[in-house]
């Protein structure tokens, strides 16, 4: 039988490739001829998942999420560079904490962008889980040239918190190289920008914020919204027009609760040449409005929507993409089998993961499909097109899965072994 291995990272323990070269040598001991393609979904894993599909690594010294230096890892092949957003401004680089939530910035991914633009990519692909910051790509966009300043013309601080400090919004200085750049956002993710299913209420909590900051953070978001529309001449945008006026106290964010869809007004027109929406820098971009309610804006903290309203960026599921990077489809064309899979089997792998997008493409074709995880908390029967699934847990003592992986996903190799011989 020929075995196709397409596996996510098991989170914290193993990278996809680590996981294969654990289930492999059962396999083929059995008698079975074993391929592998690594398999990601836009988040943490990424940058690794094309570098064992045959892209080459390259490094850069950037800002952290809290200023910090920190050396990022890329990839490339050819023209084409896959950017994490995890390695620059992750949220495995900060303590979750009230001051990470509010301050916490993309300046590093946009560094990380600069660094493939430098290298002579001409399409980034910007995989944007993992994110510490709410800071709505302002960042990234920062360190590409764009301008954020306040009232008196200074530069805001970094973080969402700063972005309510925002009078004057100038994408003028974007570095030009990106007119001439495909700009592709990969992300498994489909929340808009703002309220309840937004990048601050869904996200804001993983990375230390209290429900009041929640809400600062999504009125801060919906600031950011606002003055960049006016720095595309899209007029005051879409919702109820909600007032304020600078930087809002953690005590005063009521007036719109959650949702915060309106217009935040502040004094001064944000400059951007001439506001015609004219401007060569804007070129391919979507409007504000339209951007802010786009499936995936509020990836990685409101990312996406940077990316898509300054960068001119095409959003595109995250596992999809990455299996097209790493010739998915070939390799599933000669299995009779695929093993798939992640620390965590769940009803989320199945909507947007790439263990799900595995399995859905495996069960179009009529290939079954085994899957190998930390844990699972649906059976077979739960997801269509999984014949079985084999838990680590119920190999191991829980420590021995988290700090000695590789074994006991090559004792899960051995038990899919003798279920095939049986």
């Amino acid at each position: 039988m020929h075995i196709l291995l397409a596996c996510d990272k098991f989170k914290g323990t193993l990278t996809s490739a680590e996981v294969a070269a654990a289930l492999t040598p059962p396999l083929t001991a059995a008698g079975h001829t074993v391929a592998s393609v690594p398999i990601a979904d836009g988040g943490d894993g990424t940058v690794a998942a094309a570098l064992a599909a045959g892209f080459q690594q390259r490094t850069a010294t950037v800002t952290g999420p809290l200023g910090q230096s920190v050396e990022a890892t890329w990839a490339q092949s050819g023209r084409t560079a896959i950017v994490e957003l995890a390695e620059a401004s992750g949220i495995a680089l900060v303590t979750p904490s009230r001051d990470a939530a509010l301050s916490a910035g993309t300046h590093g991914t946009g560094e990380l962008i600069a660094a493939a633009l430098d290298a002579g990519c001409t399409r980034i692909v910007l995989a944007v889980g993992g994110s510490s910051s709410t800071d709505g790509g302002a960042g990234m966009l920062t360190a590409l040239g764009a301008r954020f300043l306040d009232d008196s013309g200074r530069p805001v601080p970094p973080g969402g918190l700063g972005l309510l400090d925002i009078a004057h919004v100038d994408l003028t200085g974007l570095d030009p190289r990106i007119q001439d750049a495909e700009v592709v956002l990969a992300s498994d993710v489909d929340n808009p920008l703002l309220g309840p299913h937004g990048a601050a209420a869904v996200y804001g909590p993983q990375k230390g914020a209290s429900d009041a900051e929640v809400e600062l953070l999504d009125r801060a978001l919906a600031h950011l919204r606002d003055r960049i529309a006016e720095a595309h001449g899209d007029g005051r945008t879409r919702g109820d027009g909600v007032a304020g006026g600078g930087r809002a106290q953690l005590g005063d964010v009521s007036a719109a609760g959650p949702a915060l869809h309106g217009s935040v007004s502040t004094g001064g027109r944000a400059q951007f040449g001439d506001a015609s929406g004219d401007d060569p820098a804007l070129h391919g971009a979507a409007s504000a409005a339209d951007a802010a309610l786009t499936s995936g804006a509020g990836a990685a903290g409101g990312t996406g929507f940077g990316a898509l309203v300054a960068l001119g960026a095409q959003m595109r599921p995250g596992a999809d993409y990455i299996m097209e990077l790493v010739g998915f489809e070939d390799a599933l064309a000669s299995a009779d089998l695929v093993v798939t899979g992640e620390g965590r089997f769940d009803r989320q792998t199945l909507h947007g993961k790439g263990p799900g997008a595995v399995i859905d493409r495996a069960h179009q074709t009529g290939v079954p499909v085994w899957v190998v995880c930390g844990a699972a908390e649906l059976t077979a029967e739960d997801a269509t097109g999984v014949t079985g699934i084999i838990e680590l847990r119920s190999l191991a003592p829980a420590e021995t899965c988290m700090t000695r992986p590789a074994p006991v996903v090559k004792q899960a190799g051995e038990r899919l072994a003798e279920l095939l011989r049986a």
